[in-house]
């Protein structure tokens, strides 16, 4: 078991490392229906920086600084809260999963950064790379096909866990 310090330096590095993905996440209004695929563009999954992440998010959950927690087969952990020097004004989660999460809404909208495990997996029917919901969207993030370790880049750190709206 790792201890605090080395959790949160674990951490601090994944922050570092994603700083060029940090600008571009930033720059991104959810609401726009071609987010994910500007975000696709200037950061492909199959590209070294995707590869370099996805090999440094694997080492974090293998390692336990990243998704150290876990409920209903899903690990996950917060990587940054909203008023992180270096996220702010997002947040970060970390999730690994196969199979469904909990229901959510995003009342800011969320920019998911998905990353094969095995398999041949995908998140909520999308392949590998990138997944923008628009702001009051909900969903039961889902992984068929394999296994996924996602980031979850919430503007302001909002996302409300709760049983789908529209079904009152």
């Amino acid at each position: 078991m790792l201890d605090k310090s080395e959790i949160r330096a674990g951490r601090e590095r994944l922050v570092e490392a994603l700083g060029p993905v940090l600008e571009a996440v930033r720059s991104v209004d959810p609401s726009d229906a071609g987010a994910a695929a500007r975000l696709a563009a200037a950061f492909p999954a199959d590209g070294d920086a995707m590869r370099a992440l996805a090999a440094l998010v694997r080492e974090g959950v293998e390692a336990g600084w990243l998704c150290e927690r876990e409920a209903n087969g899903v690990r996950f952990s917060r990587v940054a809260m909203p008023d992180h020097p270096g996220t702010a004004p997002l947040s970060i989660d970390s999730v690994s999963m196969r199979g469904p999460g909990p229901g959510h809404t995003h009342p800011n909208g969320e920019i998911d950064l998905c990353f094969a495990v095995d398999g041949a997996p995908r998140f909520d029917g999308h392949p590998p790379g990138w997944v923008v919901y628009p702001p009051g969207s909900w969903h039961v993030p889902t992984v068929s096909g394999g296994a996924m370790d996602i980031l979850y880049f919430l503007p302001g750190g909002d996302i409300r866990f709760e049983p789908d709206p529209r079904a009152s």
